[in-house]
């Protein structure tokens, strides 16, 4: 999150080792896979109970005041979701009432970059660039590029990791597509 003058700028985190940085970029390449083939019961698995899952909209500021170019917490976001609020919108995918979905979209999601620190909790935070393809009937196709925050703590069960904090920065100040009715 951008530090404004009002904030105290935010400790420098260690770096995640190259074994962890491993292991959280694998993560976040199973996480697409699941994604893109249409597993979100799966996918939703992989979320915290506490999850934070958010995207703010971003506005064009002007050199002084682009601190403030993403919504505040309290003001207007595109989402502001929690993993309960996710599931309740996967099985509106599954009822086949979700008319955004009919016909289901095709979705491919590219992670890269992938940077990982350490917090002084033991959990991390990693920060990746993404872009997601999406195609759905004949001729509708978007395209989404921008950077993921997401806060991942280690689980000891399967994937290892769960994420428990997303913040979705997407870098079009104008979102075109008709509907945002997939997963990031």
């Amino acid at each position: 999150m951008p530090v404004n003058s009002q904030q105290t700028a935010a400790p420098i985190l260690p770096a995640a080792s190259a074994d962890e940085l491993h292991a959280i970029s694998q993560f976040l390449y199973h996480e697409a896979e699941l994604l893109d083939a249409q597993r979100i019961a799966e996918w939703i698995e992989l979320l915290a109970d506490d999850l934070i899952y958010v995207m703010p909209i971003c506005e064009n500021r002007g050199p002084r005041d682009r601190q403030r170019q993403w919504s505040a917490p309290d003001e207007l976001a595109y989402f502001d979701e929690g993993k309960e609020h996710l599931r309740l919108r996967l099985r509106k995918l599954e009822s086949g009432a979700a008319w955004a979905e009919e016909p289901q979209s095709r979705t491919r999601h590219l992670i890269t970059n992938v940077r990982a620190r350490r917090r002084a909790n033991g959990d991390f935070e990693v920060r990746s660039n993404f872009l997601t393809y999406r195609n759905r009937s004949e001729r509708q196709a978007d395209f989404l590029v921008g950077e993921r925050i997401d806060g991942l703590r280690s689980t000891g069960r399967g994937e290892g990791f769960e994420i428990y904090q997303r913040r979705i920065l997407l870098d079009q100040s104008t979102y075109l597509a008709n509907n945002l009715s997939f997963f990031l």
